[in-house]
C-alpha cells in the first residue's frame, strides 16, 4: 500500500471517518506483522501540536481563503492550538508534506503518480480527505460581449488556434490569455481537462504568449480592466465585476453558469474536490481539526462561494 485517497464516505468509525474500515485493518496489520518497517513505511502522521508546535497548513490558493477561515473559527473554540495557513500553490504544498515540513497539505487537484512515489521514498503514506468542492470558472470583462463558450473554443483560445474574440462570436480585438502559475493545481486542472479536454494522451499545451499571474487577485484584477482579457479562478474567488462565461462540453449545449447549485447537481462540467494531505493517518489535534472540518467546519464553505460535501 503506498497511497490511501479518501473521497466522501461518511459512514466509516475507523480512525478518522473519511477514511474506510478496510484502509485502517490494512494499516493494523501492516504495523502489526511487519515491525521492521516501521522506520522506513510510517503509518501515523507525527501530531506536532500535541509537542507545541503549530499545525502547518499550505498548499493550494485556491483554497487559502478557506483554510484560513477554518483555523480562525476553530481556535475560537481551540484556543490552546494554533494553525498556520500559507498558500504557494498545491504543489509547493505536497512537497513540503512530503519533505515533513508541514502538518497538512492543501490542493485543488489529486497528487500525481510521481509525487506518491517521492512521498513513499521518503517513508510516507499520504492520507487524503475532500474537504470541500469548487467549480473552475471562465471569466471575461464585463464589457465582452461572448456569454458562453465550448470546452472545443476555450482549448482552441487557450493553445492558440484563435488569437481574435471574432473567432468566438465577439469583437474584433486580439484575446488576452491569464493563466495560474504551473505549480497551481487549478493551472494542472484547466489543462488536464479542459485545454486536453480529458483526453490523457492528449500532449496540448498553454499558447507561450500566456500571461501567468502569481495569485487569483492578480487574474481578477486584470480582467476588471482588460476588456480583451480571458482567465479563470476558483468559483470562491469570483466577483461581480467579471463577467462568468457559460460553459458546454460541446456545441449542443447546455451551456451551464457555474454554481452552488449547479456544482451539486452535476450540470457544471469543470467541477472538482477540494483536498487535504497528512503523511500518514493523522493524530491527536490533527485528527480532531480534520474531523471538525468535515462536520461543523462545513457551514463556512458555502459561505465563502465553495461546496460543501453533502
Amino acid at each position: 500500500m503506498t497511497f490511501i485517497r479518501d473521497r466522501k464516505s461518511h459512514s466509516s468509525a475507523c480512525v478518522l471517518r473519511h477514511v474506510s474500515p478496510a484502509v485502517c485493518v490494512a494499516l493494523v496489520i501492516v504495523i502489526g506483522v511487519m515491525p521492521g518497517c516501521r522506520d522506513t513505511k510510517p503509518e501515523l502522521a507525527p501530531d506536532l501540536a500535541a509537542m507545541g508546535q503549530p499545525i502547518e497548513n499550505k498548499g493550494s490558493d485556491t483554497l487559502v481563503n478557506l483554510a484560513l477561515a477554518w483555523a480562525e473559527e476553530y481556535m475560537k473554540t481551540h484556543p490552546s492550538v494554533r494553525i498556520s495557513v500559507t498558500g504557494a500553490g498545491s504543489g509547493t504544498g505536497i512537497a513540503a508534506m512530503i519533505n515533513g515540513t508541514v502538518s497538512i497539505a492543501n490542493a485543488s487537484r489529486a497528487m500525481k503518480p510521481e509525487e506518491v512515489a517521492a512521498a513513499k521514498a521518503n517513508g510516507i503514506v499520504p492520507i487524503e480527505f475532500t474537504v470541500a468542492y469548487d467549480a473552475i470558472v471562465v471569466v471575461v470583462c464585463p464589457s465582452n460581449p461572448v456569454s458562453r463558450l465550448t470546452f472545443q473554443q476555450i482549448s482552441d483560445i487557450y493553445t492558440g488556434r484563435i488569437r481574435n474574440w471574432s473567432g468566438v462570436g465577439g469583437e474584433n480585438r486580439p484575446i488576452v490569455l491569464l493563466s495560474r502559475e504551473s505549480n497551481s493545481g487549478t493551472y494542472v486542472y484547466f489543462l488536464e481537462n479542459v485545454i486536453r479536454m480529458g483526453n490523457p494522451k492528449s500532449r496540448l499545451l498553454f499558447s507561450p504568449d500566456t500571461l501567468l499571474m502569481p495569485s487569483s487577485e492578480g487574474i481578477s484584477s486584470e480582467i476588471r480592466q482588460n476588456p480583451n482579457a480571458i482567465g479563470y479562478d476558483g468559483l470562491g474567488y469570483v466577483t461581480g465585476d467579471q463577467k462568468v462565461i457559460a460553459v458546454s462540453k460541446d456545441e449542443n449545449g447546455p451551456f451551464v453558469i457555474p454554481s452552488v447549485k449547479t456544482v451539486e447537481d452535476g450540470s457544471y462540467p469543470v467541477a472538482r474536490p477540494l483536498f487535504m494531505y497528512t503523511a500518514g493517518l493523522p493524530e491527536g489535534q490533527i485528527k480532531e481539526y480534520i474531523e471538525w472540518i468535515h462536520n461543523g467546519g462545513q457551514t463556512i464553505v458555502a459561505k465563502l462561494g465553495f461546496v460543501p460535501l453533502q
